[in-house]
């Protein structure tokens, strides 16, 4: 009869040793396979799973890659961009560069002509008697149903508008279009209006059923009131361009402020 062979023992006799490797097989699939860390395919080859693709963070945690820009970054962003618009029409003006010839020319052809009644009262509504009260309203309305946040926000927007409108008219000195006094650049007319109906849009929107309806109608009345300007000779075209630049910067910060006061109320409410 032939004997059974007996198993290998290892060199030192202590019992029977390990099969021996083979290219390709299980251990090939461990994480020191590559001496990398992280799994891969006996050829060498990365995981077609999309997790070993992905980028860790900083706690060794998979993360987005790439990274998705924050809401911060895009509100720097925006904010950005009005205050160079700004800028660059702020130094035209100063300077006299080449946006005050058509500005001149615009407002020459525009100022005292159409209806003066319905131009008056398009101008009127950048009035503080006017627009404060729509503002206050919206401010009342918004602290009542529990958004104190953003109704605090809209508040210290309006109190920004005359801190902001009144040294750069004395830094500017700028004369009207029908009048040798000076003081008219930006038009705090339209930075009112701007951030006042602007602001009461922002508050009441939530609770709109329609919400693009609040910020189309402070559209609206924002557009009416500089068009008023112009026609009243009030305001060069850049004076309430400018105006409008201002509320914009204002508008976006108080924006955000809004949407993170909505954000944190959802999260606080209880879910069914």
């Amino acid at each position: 009869m032939r004997e059974t062979p007996r198993p290998r023992e290892t060199a030192d006799g202590a019992g029977p040793g390990l099969p021996p490797h083979r290219p390709g097989g299980a251990s090939a699939h461990t994480a020191g396979a590559s001496r990398s860390g992280t799994p891969h395919r006996p050829d060498g080859r990365s995981p077609h799973t999309p997790r070993g693709a992905r980028h860790t963070g900083p706690t060794g945690r998979p993360g987005t890659s790439p990274p998705v820009p924050g809401r911060p970054v895009l509100l720097c962003a925006r904010v950005t961009a009005v205050l160079t618009l700004f800028a660059l029409i702020t130094w035209q003006v100063v300077s006299g560069g080449p946006l005050t010839g058509p500005d001149e020319r615009i407002s020459g052809a525009l100022a005292g002509r159409g209806p003066a009644g319905p131009a008056e009262f398009c101008a009127d509504l950048g009035n503080m008697q006017v627009a404060l009260p729509v503002l206050a309203c919206a401010v009342a309305f918004a602290w009542w149903r529990g958004s104190r946040r953003a109704a605090a926000g809209a508040v210290a927007a309006m109190a920004a508008v005359p801190a902001l409108v009144v040294p750069l008219k004395l830094l500017t000195d700028r004369p009207g279009p029908l009048t040798e006094e000076t003081g008219y650049y930006p038009s705090g007319h339209a930075v009112t209006a701007a951030v006042a109906y602007g602001a009461a849009a922002l508050l009441l929107a939530p609770y709109v059923r329609r919400a693009w309806m609040t910020p189309a109608a402070a559209v609206l009345v924002t557009v009416a009131t500089g068009i008023g300007l112009v026609l009243r000779g009030y305001h060069w075209p850049l004076d309430v361009l400018a105006g409008w630049c201002l509320a914009g910067v204002l508008l976006l910060v108080l924006g955000e402020v809004s949407s993170r006061s909505r954000r944190r109320s959802s999260s606080r409410t209880p879910s069914c």
